[in-house]
């Protein structure tokens, strides 16, 4: 069970980009399973993940158990492991994700991938048993990982940054909308009491006492030339004159700053986003080792 996985030479890639970007490519494997390892390569250590895989699945051989099938879906978004007859989706290993992809020379069924978990982020070394299309199945995961490597690139200053504004003009949205509701909230509240008053007013024909006249909200128009009037002198001096307001901030319906682009810092855009694209760049930057090939094309584009 000792198999050594052995430097591939240069291969040229078996399927179309098109294939792989816009469709997958389908493989039937078994899956011996998968274990924890403790580096995100090495081929000393799928080594070890094979012997200790194998040596379990010849002890549930010997129990009676079978080693399930399962479908592989290999595209640029990743490779995934289904059951064949359902279609349930068991493991979703995203490229970005997968560091290490090396398949037996000894034993042309045996390939393996580690991969890093996405909820507790350690590396997983998941093992397959498939009808002697190993090498095949390993290149084509090496091929999707090129093409996926080759499209985060170009979308790194378009997509990637088109995404992100829309993501804050979204969250800007959000915001105006609960403003707007608290400011319904509000005027309901106005309107409420405004009919409580009409009703608890003295019927017609009774004397009261003559008040300024009032607003829909019970407030006194503003007049320029009786507040100032109204307001009491100091000394014999006028007081100081009123602002102008043409110094203030432009504010917009619902009392906010209007959206200005151009001065929009990194906190404008949801963490999510951005934790997200910095994962990618951080599991494209390190590469994917097949057989001792490292998959790294171009420096990543300092703007993704």
């Amino acid at each position: 069970m000792n198999r050594a996985f052995s430097r591939k030479k240069d291969k040229t890639w078996m399927h179309t980009p098109e294939a792989l970007s816009k469709h997958f490519i389908p493989y039937n494997a078994k899956f011996l399973g998968s274990t924890e390892v403790e580096q995100p390569k090495g081929t000393e250590v799928v080594r070890d993940a094979v012997r200790k895989l194998k040596f379990a699945r010849h002890i549930k051989k010997s129990e009676g158990q079978k080693i399930p099938k399962v479908e592989l879906q290999i595209s640029i978004y990743g490779v995934k492991i289904l059951e064949p007859k359902t279609k349930e989706v068991q493991h979703n290993c995203q490229l970005h994700r997968i560091s290490f992809c090396a398949d037996d020379k000894t034993d042309k069924r045996i390939f393996t991938f580690i991969c890093k978990d996405s909820e507790s982020n350690k590396h997983l070394c998941y093992v397959f048993d498939s009808e002697k299309c190993a090498e095949e199945i390993t290149l084509t995961i090496g091929q999707a990982f090129d093409l996926a490597y080759r499209k985060f690139l170009e979308s790194g200053g378009k997509d990637v940054e088109t995404r992100k504004q829309i993501a804050g003009l979204q969250k800007r949205i959000q915001d105006l909308e609960t403003e707007n509701m608290e400011l319904k909230n509000k005027v309901q509240d106005l309107e409420n009491q405004l009919r409580i008053t009409q009703v608890s007013a003295p019927p017609a024909g009774s004397m009261t006492p003559k008040s300024p006249s009032t607003d829909i909200f019970d407030m006194i128009p503003f007049s320029p030339i009786s507040h100032q009037s109204s307001m009491p002198t100091r000394n014999g001096t006028q007081p100081p004159p009123v602002p102008s307001r043409s110094t203030e901030i432009k504010r917009d319906l619902f009392g906010a700053e209007p959206f200005d682009p151009f001065n929009c810092g990194a906190a404008d855009f949801p963490p999510d986003i951005q934790s997200k694209l910095d994962e990618m760049q951080e599991g494209f930057k390190m590469g994917l080792t097949l057989e001792g090939t490292v998959f790294c094309l171009d420096p990543l584009d300092s703007r993704c």
